[in-house]
């Protein structure tokens, strides 16, 4: 019986031993090795002291090293922490310290500029650096993952976890403050990979293009649901559309996820997915952000024999719904219904189910659903709450999680997303917190103030806009503005425009008033466009 998740690597591996499960380029692993050089993470990390529970970063770019770091922390006891591989250093060691890390699994070209980030004493204790020549570059106690993955496979552990365990932290933006972790159990993991499976019907006979970070939970997903199925993951971190293309074609792609900013891509002329012959393309799905319709029409015309399902979904409950491809042309603009063992609510402000047409808000309850937020408990429990409408006869009614969006449904139950509760920014697939920008903003010492909000994007889902005041007796100087930003925050967190204000609105109580600010943002947008627009 598969509870845990590197329990389904050992199961898939005993049915397709030989069967290709991972690819990177020219190296290739069938599920058999997959399993082998696991164990031997596993090994490795219980012989440098990792204990039952404790976190493990894992800090690389898409490779067959993170996904052998994953299963390998698994299956000795750890939590894996993925990192987004494009972070600043001092958003790594937010991470690092925040849950506080045991161990960083990452490369010596990653580690240099984080090292002096890295504290004498605390988190991480150790290092184990994955390419194999770098020598001995780190303070810190160092190991070597390639040794792991060839050393010997230890047997007669024992598993004492059980699926509701911790497995994984994914770290998420919110409307405020720093990332916070998501903690994901080894049973919101493997519901995940079943549930996907069901309503897509991967089966071992597909190959996954996976352009999705493994930080990502529908990255994540993508290899869960390949190590599941017996069905092969290509890893691909290329930048360029064509280079997409490609991969698709020399791999024989049978999925592809992405998000609203890759589609646009890929529907360009220049990317050449409308001239490639895809046969073996079943599905795409989208996630991370609506589709525009434009961009929708454009997909189906290049890929018209590949169904096409939208998704909708948050880290804290992984995914909430779906469209059919059957369904695109009836409801445009819909996020469909529940996946498959799922329910969702749409619960208003006195906490009454919603009918057809009334907003509220998506309420979330199915075995995905999250742990919470690591070391944050009020936060949890703002997010995490009681069903509202539970089953007669439970003493303690099943948690459910309130997602902040709101919704409305159609007469026959199918779901349109409305808006956000919060100022969440949803862009190129992120969740994004003003807060954080704001902060890089004022750190510039080039402006005293700063706002930041999202408007409507048609290739971002949503652009950044930021709005800033500038010091007394001086004027901002946006392009080195821009340049700061740019050297202290990734590629997706940067503002798309800047503008100056000598004073920003505000609400009756003193603080900015962002929603005032977000309206003046999207008439500037619009105006633009339409002065783009006249001939």
């Amino acid at each position: 019986m598969d509870f845990l998740v590197h329990h389904m690597l050992r199961t898939t591996a005993e049915r397709f031993a030989d069967k290709e499960a991972l690819v990177q380029g020219t190296r290739r692993l069938t599920f058999a090795e997959f399993a082998s050089q696991a164990a031997g993470v596993a090994r490795g990390l219980r012989e440098a002291g990792l204990r039952r529970g404790e976190r493990v970063a894992v800090f690389l770019e898409a490779s067959l090293e993170q996904s052998l770091a994953i299963l390998g922390i698994s299956q000795a006891g750890g939590v894996f922490v993925p990192i987004h591989h494009s972070l600043f250093p001092h958003q790594v060691e937010h991470i690092l310290s925040d849950c506080d890390v045991t161990g960083l699994i990452t490369d010596s070209r990653k580690l240099a500029p984080l090292q002096e980030h890295l504290p004498a004493e605390g988190a991480p204790r150790w290092v184990a650096l994955c390419d194999p020549d770098s020598g001995e570059v780190s303070r810190l106690p160092q190991y070597s993952f390639a040794e792991w993955c060839a050393g010997e496979v230890a047997s007669g552990w024992q598993d004492w976890r059980i699926g509701r365990d911790l497995a994984a932290i994914l770290y998420t933006s919110g409307s405020t403050g720093k990332p916070k972790g998501v903690m994901l159990s080894h049973e919101n993991l493997l519901a995940g990979a079943a549930i996907v499976s069901d309503y897509l019907h991967i089966t071992s006979a597909d190959r996954t293009l996976a352009v999705l970070p493994f930080s990502f939970d529908a990255g994540l997903n993508q290899l869960m649901t390949g190590i599941a199925q017996g069905a092969a993951v290509v890893l691909q971190d290329a930048l360029f559309a064509r280079d997409i293309v490609r991969a698709l074609q020399a791999e024989q792609i049978t999925g592809l996820a992405g998000v609203p900013p890759l589609w646009n891509l890929l529907v360009q002329p220049s990317s050449g997915l409308a001239r490639a012959e895809l046969p073996h393309l079943r599905y795409v799905t989208n996630t991370g952000g609506a589709l525009p319709q434009t961009v929708l029409r454009r997909l189906r015309e290049a890929l018209p024999a590949t169904q096409v399902y939208l998704m909708y979904g948050l880290t804290e409950a992984f995914r909430s719904t779906y469209l059919p491809p059957e369904e695109i042309d009836r409801r445009p603009g819909s996020i469909g219904k529940a996946i498959p063992n799922t329910e969702i609510l749409i619960v208003n402000d006195e906490g009454r189910p919603c009918g057809p047409g009334e907003p509220g808000e998506l309420v979330h309850h199915g075995p995905t659903v999250s742990l919470g937020y690591w070391g944050q408990p009020e936060l949890t429990a703002q997010v995490l709450r009681p069903h509202p409408f539970p089953p007669p006869g439970l003493s303690n009614p099943p948690l459910v999680c309130y997602s902040g969006d709101l919704v409305q449904s159609d007469e026959e139950g199918f779901l349109y997303f409305l808006a956000r509760r919060d100022n969440q920014i949803k862009s190129s697939g992120f969740r994004i917190s003003p807060t954080e920008i704001e902060e890089v903003l004022c750190r510039s010492g080039l402006v005293q103030e700063a706002a930041v909000v999202g408007v409507p994007h048609e290739a971002l889902g949503q652009a950044i806009v930021a709005y800033v005041r500038p010091l007394e007796g001086s004027e901002v100087d946006i392009e080195k503005l821009m340049l700061f930003c740019a050297e202290n925050l990734p590629r997706h967190m940067l503002p798309k425009s800047v503008e100056v204000r000598d004073t920003f609105p505000k609400t009756s109580s003193g603080k900015i008033d962002y929603p005032a600010l977000r309206r003046l943002a999207v008439a500037s947008a619009e105006g633009s466009a339409a002065g783009r627009a006249r001939p």
